[in-house]
């Protein structure tokens, strides 16, 4: 089969967002059911070059093109396409992720035996991360995407999505949280963050490593499931909205000002992207002393290193933001405000 072909023929052919995709394949009684949820993405990219790997179009092609491209999925899973959005990762919002983990829950309450997201990957490690925190289900939770969109030469995303597949259909798989799957490499997504802005082998699970690998079509798991240090759920079947929690970056002459205008823009939550192991500058700790005093919000002290455990807050106001880098706190923060908990509750469940 010419992928390349049938993707650029077919790009305009896009699957309409939030509608359930279903092909006329015939089911087969014998295998399990996985439902893609498709987000757009590079794995979902095209260019009018086979060339171009940097200048493509993000989020252009639609689930069901994905799913026909890689027929062999066929023999792994009956499999039915939702289009949940198709944009670069970047312009996925936090409403559209708390939708995603409500269709996943209710799809695996409905007798799937695994769910895969396709994911840009520039934000997949903060949906995946989301996902692993609200959906209640030992069953396997995969989300994929590639660092080289469908029409270029030698396009990461087929094997990818086959692989993705297989391992929300291995049994193996079942009781490790949400997982990430790019490159061979099965990545927890508690742990998983992008490292690199172009190599194919970005993701890392920093001082926790991977879960295994893919040989071939094979996954292979270096140790049993288990579930990561920690680990919060967080029920939001019945969330409609949820709050607002915003990042703000260190550096050297920092602007104090943008931590109170973030409390005034409605901001119920805000992690500091802090240097080193939490430190800020006097001028940023005497900010977030305002904010916490003037408008309540909760205040998290992560680390813009990518690495290690935050211990301390730089102000006694504060949260300390643990082994979570800012990406990940902004989310765990926004589901615990979110779940009510108290200034103490969040302290702990950041040391852990």
């Amino acid at each position: 089969m010419n992928t390349f072909l049938l993707l650029c023929l077919a790009a305009s052919s896009l699957a309409i967002p939030t509608k359930r995709v279903e092909k006329a394949v015939p089911y087969n009684a014998l295998l399990p059911n996985v439902t893609i949820y498709a987000t757009g993405g590079t794995i979902a990219g095209s260019s009018s070059s086979n060339t171009d790997t940097t200048g493509y179009t993000a989020g252009s092609i639609g689930v069901q093109v994905l799913i026909d491209a890689v027929p062999e999925i066929t023999n792994v899973s009956n499999v039915a396409g939702i289009q949940v959005a198709n944009v670069g990762s970047g312009q996925l919002t936090p409403s559209i992720i708390l939708d995603l983990s409500q269709k996943i829950q209710k799809s695996l309450d409905s007798g799937d035996s695994g769910a895969v997201v396709t994911h840009g990957t520039d934000t997949i490690e903060e949906t995946s991360f989301f996902l692993d925190l609200t959906v209640n289900t030992t069953k396997p939770i995969v989300c994929v995407g590639a660092m080289r969109p469908a029409t270029a030469i030698s396009a990461d995303g087929p094997m990818n999505l086959l692989q993705a597949v297989t391992l929300a259909t291995t049994p193996k798989a079942a009781a490790r949280g949400a997982m990430i799957i790019l490159n061979d490499r099965i990545g927890s997504a508690f742990y998983t963050t992008k490292t690199h802005s172009n190599a194919l082998d970005t993701f890392r699970g920093g001082d926790a490593g991977y879960l295994g690998l893919f040989l071939g079509t094979k996954p292979k798991f270096f140790f049993e499931a288990s579930k990561a240090t920690g680990k919060p759920f967080f029920d939001v079947s019945k969330t409609k909205e949820l709050p607002k929690v915003d990042i703000v970056y260190a550096y050297q002459g920092l602007d104090p000002k943008a931590i109170v205008d973030a409390a005034k823009n409605g901001a119920k939550g805000i992690v500091i992207a802090a240097m080193g192991a939490g430190s800020f500058t006097k001028e940023g700790n005497a900010a977030v002393e305002e904010a916490v005093a003037e408008y309540g919000v909760q205040v998290v002290y992560s680390s813009r290193t990518g690495g290690g455990y935050v211990p301390s807050a730089g102000y006694a106001g504060g949260v300390a933001g643990g082994f979570y880098n800012p990406q990940k706190a902004r989310y765990l923060l926004m589901l615990a405000i979110n779940a009510g908990y108290t200034h103490e509750q969040l302290v702990e469940v950041f040391a852990q």
